[in-house]
């Protein structure tokens, strides 16, 4: 690591992957009993991804400058970011999405990319590239906001319009206005006021439609997938179809249920070993409380809030707006899939197919925070050497 890094961002970010290998070999037994060699090949899988987006932040952390943001490479990865959105249109879909490249290794090893995760580390640097340093001389907002909205609203169309992943494209709209409420620009306060009335609407609506009494809205909304509209009416009441839509939450629950303050021990899961649909996944978190109870869960949080204070605490004194952008951007794209993830795993939100970010199977996450995490220590050293004020 160059000298100025932070290490203890580091030294979490180490042991939640080492955390989550662990983890996801536990859960992984369950979807591979009578296959040793599924088994192995699962953990070898996150083992590789791991090693890759390794390699990546430690050369991004190395490479990267906010001189990036202005050269034609950074076009072209917003470019071809999108177009590799809109390949996943050419594969089949998995879980109602078209959110996957499905590489071609072979039927024994499974590789797919997500490319919607990619997405969000380039929205947050399309954002900073945008807004952040703007001189005061500009005409209006919109010269300021027209690229920056045009990139992610492309991007959000293709992934929910096209792709059908709302999950996903949630994320990736959350992660653009909390990074557009951050520069100190004039021209920009009208527009960041009413952006965050219109978050805080957004929190009494979504309030409301969870809810019992928004329960016969949401059968209304035709415009929503089948399995969309149920995900919903399983986050308010699973117990209503338990064979069908809330099935996978009540199994969940009941892990967290049995689970208690130390769990059964690790290895020693009881659901995953019946039809528990992506257990080393989505729902990594229940598995980890019925092994490891609370307690472990708890460790778990700890270090995720490690690296979230520590962004904070150096965005908070970074006056560079471009870095704070990086900063606060990807410390919350970890705090939204943290939400995301265990709100749904939990019933407090409907479930979203959103990775627990280094703990959960999945190359394209694991990829992408890292390459995230890279970008903040490059940000980070920077500021320490005096490169960045």
């Amino acid at each position: 690591m160059p000298r100025g890094s932070d290490r203890i961002i580091y030294v979490a970010m180490i042991l939640l992957l080492l955390y989550g290998l662990i983890m996801v070999g536990s859960a992984s037994m369950g979807l591979s009993i009578g296959n040793n060699m599924a088994l192995l090949i699962n953990i070898g899988k996150q083992a590789a991804f791991m090693v890759v987006g390794y390699l990546a932040m430690a050369w991004i952390t190395n490479r990267f400058t906010l001189s990036f943001l202005k050269s034609d490479s950074f076009i072209y990865m917003i470019v071809l970011t999108g177009i590799l959105l809109l390949l996943c249109l050419a594969f089949k879909a998995s879980y109602g999405a078209k959110a996957w490249i499905h590489l071609p290794l072979g039927k024994t090893l499974d590789v797919t990319l997500q490319p919607s995760e990619f997405a969000k580390v380039v929205a947050i640097l399309t954002v900073a590239a945008h807004t952040g340093n703007v001189t005061k001389n500009v005409k209006n907002g919109f010269e300021i906001l027209s690229r920056p909205i045009a990139i992610v609203g492309v991007y959000c169309f293709i992934v929910v319009v096209l792709q059908h992943d709302f999950g996903s494209a949630s994320i990736i709209f959350l992660i653009t206005c909390v990074c557009l409420l951050l520069p100190d620009h004039p021209k920009l306060k009208k527009f960041q006021q009413i952006l965050a009335a219109l978050f805080w609407v957004a929190v009494a609506f979504a309030v409301f439609i969870l809810s019992p009494w928004g329960e016969s809205l949401i059968t209304r909304m035709t415009f929503l997938d089948d399995y969309q509209i149920k995900r919903f009416t399983a986050a308010i009441n699973p117990f209503a179809d338990q064979y069908d839509s809330g099935y996978h939450l009540i199994n969940s629950l009941i892990c967290f249920a049995s689970g208690d303050w130390l769990g059964k021990g690790f290895g020693q899961s009881i659901r995953k070993y019946t039809e528990f649909p992506n257990a080393n996944s989505d729902f990594i978190a229940a598995i980890l409380v019925e092994e490891l109870g609370f307690a472990g869960f708890l460790v778990l949080m700890a270090l995720y809030s490690m690296i979230l204070i520590r962004l904070f605490m150096h965005a908070w004194r970074i006056k560079n707006e471009q870095a704070r952008i990086i900063l606060i951007g990807s410390a919350m794209y970890l705090l939204i899939h943290m939400f995301f993830n265990i709100g749904g795993v939990t019933g407090l939100i409907p479930l979203t197919g959103v990775p627990l970010l280094l703990i959960s199977a999945g190359g394209s996450s694991t990829l992408s925070f890292l390459a995230c995490l890279g970008l903040c220590q490059a940000v980070i050293s920077g500021e320490q050497r005096g490169e960045i004020k």
